[in-house]
């Protein structure tokens, strides 16, 4: 029961799911479409990765300062999960994106030379996921609800 009581973790996984969360109604505003599934997929505004470690850190610093050791070492986790979903898997995502265009065209060119019969769709190859990571933009709106979280609950809760 004890890991029930350690607030910095609490609070980073209220972050996650509320980033998560958030994401649906974002969207619909944007798009006028309500996509559930955002709750559980990867990807999109606000980044609940960098919710999730903005906030832990923030929470670190309330408990232990910013001249701790698990303070810096939770500094450096954040700031490589952050790089690492702006760079290494957005990228992926951008490939992605690609390759599916591409195997569009081949089908589109399949359909017209061979007339390719039509397949059901459980039998169609499934798209790769190309909402992997995530814009600047995503990742600074995520660490700053993760900060903002965890310092609403240091200054209004505890």
């Amino acid at each position: 029961m004890e890991l029930f009581t350690n607030t910095p973790l609490m609070i980073a996984l209220f972050a996650i799911i509320f980033a998560q969360f958030i994401k649906i109604p974002i969207q619909y505003a944007v798009t006028r479409e309500l996509d559930w599934k955002l709750f559980t997929s990867t990807g999109g505004m606000p980044s609940s990765h960098s919710a999730a470690v903005t906030s832990l850190t923030t929470a670190v610093a309330y408990e232990h300062g910013v001249g701790s050791t698990i303070f810096a070492v939770s500094t450096m986790f954040a700031v490589i999960t952050m790089y690492d979903a702006t760079g290494v898997r957005f990228q992926a995502g951008q490939q992605a994106l690609t390759i599916n265009k591409m195997r569009t065209d081949l089908q589109l060119f399949m359909n017209e030379t061979r007339n390719w019969p039509k397949k059901k769709e459980e039998e169609k190859i499934e798209e790769l996921k190309t909402l992997l990571g995530h814009k600047p933009s995503e990742v600074f709106m995520g660490a700053l609800t993760g900060i903002a979280i965890s310092a609403i609950v240091y200054s209004l809760i505890l």
